[in-house]
Parts: C-alpha cells; structure tokens; sequence
C-alpha cells in the first residue's frame, strides 16, 4: 500500500491494470487512510466501483478560445482595458497563428515548444521583450491548466535575456523642458503623473467624485481602477497637481462627477493613443530648443517613465519598500523594489551611518537611536571625557536624523 500526506490529509496511490489510481482519503490518521485504501482495492477487485477516467485533455487552441479567452476577457476587460486589449487579447491572438503549438494537447507541451515558439517570434524580428509578452501569456494559461485541474503539471518556460526594462529617470531639468515644450492637456497630465506615480490608464481613468478638497493638507486622490486588488488606493495631492485639478475644476463649472479629463474617445476619456502625437511634437520642439541654445537635447522618454521616476524619487527620499509598495499600488514588495535606485551617494551615507554606531560607547547608541526616531536632539553625558568620542556621537545623531 502507498499513500503520502498533502496538507492535512492523507493520499493513496497505486497501478491497476496499467492505470494509475490517486484519491484522497481526507483523513489525518495514517492507519485509517491504510484501511481506506485496502477496502477501495477490495471493492475494485470485485468490481463494486470502477475508475472514473479522466475528461480527454483539449489541445491549446481549445482552452483558449473555451476557457482562458472568456476568463481574460471577464477578468480585465472592464477593470483594466489596457491590459486585456493591449496585452492579453493580442498575445493570444499571436499564440493562436503559430500552429505547431496551438495544435498540441495540454499535457503534452514542455519547455522545447515554448522555446520553438521564443525562436519562430524572434525570426518575425520581435525583440526580447516583446517575444517575453507573448510568453508571459502562454506560462499564464498553461499555469491556470493546472489550477483548474486539466493537467497536473506545466511546463517551466524560460524567458530571453536582454528585455528592455522601463527604468528611465527622467531628471528635473528634463522634466521642466518638456513641461515648457508640452501642450495642454499633456503638460497637465504629465505634472500629475510625476508627482503622483499613478500609471497612465489610472490616471486617464480618474473623475471628479475621486477627487476630495478637504482631506490631507492639499486633498486627496482616490484610484478606482487598476491592475490588481492593491491598486484602489488613496493618494495625498502635492500642491502642484491640486492647483492643476483645482484650475480644471473650475473652467468645468466644479462638476460633482464625470471624467477628470474628457475627450471624444470611445472610452468619453483620453487614452495614450490621444496624446501620442503630442508628446512627439513636445520632444521636437524640444530638441530644437536644445539646438538653438547650445544644451543637451533630452533622451525621449515614454508617459510610464514618469511613474518610475515618481517612484525612484520616492525611494531615495527615504521611503520604506513597504510604504512605496502601498503608495504605488503594488501587491507585493518585489514589485516595488525595482522601482528603486539608491545612488552612491545614498549607499555612502548607509555605511557612514553604521559605523558612526559601531564608533560610539555602548551605552550611548540606544539613546542616539531613539533621538533620531524620535527627532529630538541629544543631551549627551558619557562616562568618558573624550571629546573625540563626543564629536563622533554628535555625528551619529545628525545622521539619524
């Protein structure tokens, strides 16, 4: 008798006539999860129940259009646009053309064919990061295979090296040129974007009953919609972006509700495609402008740039990868962690803080510490009268603060 403990509960598992029988017992005890297994060999062998064979695995291109296309569609049509037109809907579209993949059973797809597939997108001139879109899809629906209970095991797809990752900081400097050079409403949204962090869809999607005057020291943004459950959030406004929305409001005639920024799409408000021409227009007067005074010209940057700057700003003034996370909407930390770039100067500081404790008396570093959680300042009185050892506490303090 074999069985094997998932959880809580107890498993049995065994060959009959070539065919491979697994039940749960849905007991704890072990002894009892044996005997329940002898009295289903017993009952098998007289032929008082019979194995309940498997439903017959459909290829890919079946549970795509019967399972995983209605559950993308149900899941991110409404809450996130974006991500099922932009992303789901035309990857499955992609996966669907390559008929090698899209013709094999489930259970039979391994790591190989993910790489065909890598390799046939790769010859269409794809790049790397485009080609990891489309796999990103592929991994999704065969892991939901194995959620739902079609197969039992997907295949590990790797992922091509050299993807172009969204890491551009745009500079203040850069920031104030292309504000100069922007039209409205892109220079209006742009602002928001940089003092905010919220993504481009988040921000298009914002209406006036999300906006509260009162709230904070300057109001405060409410973010209905966004890629996960994390992403509703309360965002405090800076003093920029209320005198933006405050000026808005008020050539609207201060509406209760409807869209912060509304454009004759079939949405009712602006989408990216709206503001392309825009934003390309903004870089060429700003190269121009760059020429004409002798500067460097600013690196083109794309609207979701704004938002790792907003974020990068935020982690290097600071900020816990915890807070950031619940600021930007995260559902985890891993996310966020990305979005920060300590610079030298940041990590020197960290070191110089550690060993201006590790250089102080003993007694003296729990009050050090709590003073600069604390804010307050120090009043020192050390066992020794070194002036050099009261120099080096003085400098622990400022630094903690």
């Amino acid at each position: 008798m074999s069985i094997f403990k998932r959880g809580n509960v107890y498993w049995y598992h065994f060959l009959y006539e070539g065919q491979h029988v697994q039940k749960s017992t849905g007991q704890g005890n072990p002894r009892t999860a044996r005997q329940i297994e002898a009295a289903f060999r017993t009952a098998l062998a007289k032929g008082e129940v019979g194995i309940v064979k498997r439903k017959p695995v459909p290829t890919l291109a079946d549970f795509l259009d019967n399972r995983f296309e209605p559950w993308a569609r149900t899941t991110f049509e409404k809450p996130s646009p974006r991500t099922w037109a932009g992303w789901y809907r035309t990857q499955i579209a992609n996966i669907r053309a390559y008929a090698p993949l899209v013709g094999l059973k489930l259970d039979t797809i391994t790591s190989e064919h993910a790489a065909d597939y890598a390799a046939h997108l790769q010859t269409k001139g794809w790049l790397p990061s485009s080609v990891n879109s489309s796999l990103r899809v592929l991994r999704r629906a065969l892991r939901l295979a194995v959620e739902w209970g079609i197969v039992q095991s997907s295949p590990k797809i790797k992922l091509l090296r050299g993807e172009h990752h969204r890491d551009r900081v745009v500079t203040p400097d850069e920031e104030s040129r292309y504000l100069a050079a922007a039209p409205e409403p892109l220079a209006s949204i742009v602002a928001v974007l940089t003092d905010t962090g919220v993504r481009p869809e988040e921000c298009f999607r914002l209406c006036w009953e999300s906006v509260t005057w009162v709230n904070g020291r300057h109001g405060t943004l409410f973010v209905t919609h966004g890629k996960t459950a994390a992403a509703r959030r309360v965002l405090p406004m800076t003093p920029r972006v209320r005198a933006i929305l405050e000026s808005r409001w008020d050539r609207a005639g201060k509406p209760v509700e409807g869209w912060i920024w509304p454009a004759p799409t079939r949405s009712g408000h602006i989408e990216g495609s709206s503001l392309r021409k825009q934003h390309a227009k903004a870089f060429e007067l700003v190269a121009k402008e760059a020429t004409k005074n002798n500067l460097k010209p600013v690196r083109p940057f794309v609207l979701y740039s704004l938002r790792h700057t907003f974020l990068t700003r935020l982690g290097e003034s600071g900020c816990d990868a915890w807070t950031l996370a619940r600021i930007a909407g995260h559902s985890s930390i891993v996310m966020s962690a990305r979005y920060v770039h300590p610079n030298a100067d940041a990590v020197m500081n960290v070191f110089a803080r550690m060993e201006a404790k590790k250089a102080l008396p003993s007694a003296t570093v729990e009050s050090v510490n709590q003073a600069g959680k604390d804010g307050q300042s120090l009043q020192f009185s050390l066992h020794s009268e070194s002036a050099e050892e009261l120099s080096v506490a003085k400098y622990a303090v400022s630094a903690v603060q």
